[in-house]
């Protein structure tokens, strides 16, 4: 299974660089963050995946912002939406779950983006365990942590799980910012169950003008 997370910045870096990117890299799994600015809600979810050649798209605008999209292999069972409480400093956030099947194999696709406040973060990384806990399938998580792995929030959701980074040897590989890359705050998790076999920070001429995010590549197996 390829499971591509990506922060896109809302848009707002190069659109061809960005599709190009995740076209390229052909993912089963899509975990997005920031991808609102959207004319069209009735048919965001739609057209979120024709936009990258993929099949089915969940979240988005009723995510805050979260999405996962689907290549045409996976069968997806159920979706649901998890809204953090509202805080005072912060923007309003969620996550986003999808239980599929690809292959025979049954998964739970997660993604999320933190807040920027810590004791907020904190909070959210707990609700996000919580429910990641309470999945009927293996999960995997592709995350926004908004800090490096030596914070609480970072430490909470990984318990557990597997930090594809870490797993491979690569957690040194920084994430953020594509002009003035210095830290690793997003993150791919698995569960054990799902072997990690490969993990790839990218970074090519097109994903500097895409986002001012990294996408990280994790290949799983079952």
């Amino acid at each position: 299974m390829r499971v591509l997370s990506y922060n896109i910045k809302g848009w707002r870096g190069d659109l061809a660089a960005l599709l190009e990117t995740v076209r390229d890299q052909a993912p089963d799994v899509l975990v997005l963050q920031e991808v609102l600015r959207w004319t069209d809600p009735g048919t965001w979810c739609i057209d979120l995946a024709a936009r990258f050649g993929m099949a089915q798209a969940v979240g988005g605008l009723c995510a805050y912002g979260n999405a996962i999209v689907t290549a045409s292999d996976v069968t997806v069972l159920e979706s649901r939406i998890l809204r953090y409480p509202l805080a005072l400093g912060d923007s309003p956030r969620a996550a986003v779950f999808l239980r599929g099947t690809l292959g025979g194999t049954e998964f739970v696709a997660a993604g999320t983006h933190l807040a920027t406040v810590p004791e907020i973060r904190l909070r959210q990384a707990t609700s996000f365990k919580q429910a990641l806990y309470a999945a009927t399938a293996p999960v995997i998580a592709g995350v926004d942590v908004n800090e490096t792995d030596a914070g609480p929030a970072w430490q909470t959701i990984a318990e557990g799980l597997v930090d594809a980074g870490a797993a491979t040897g690569q957690a040194g590989i920084p994430t953020f910012s594509t002009t003035n890359p210095n830290r690793r705050i997003d993150a791919l998790f698995a569960d054990p169950a799902l072997p990690v076999t490969s993990y790839q920070v990218l970074d090519t001429p097109a994903v500097r003008r895409a986002s001012d995010h990294f996408p990280i590549l994790g290949i799983l197996t079952s």
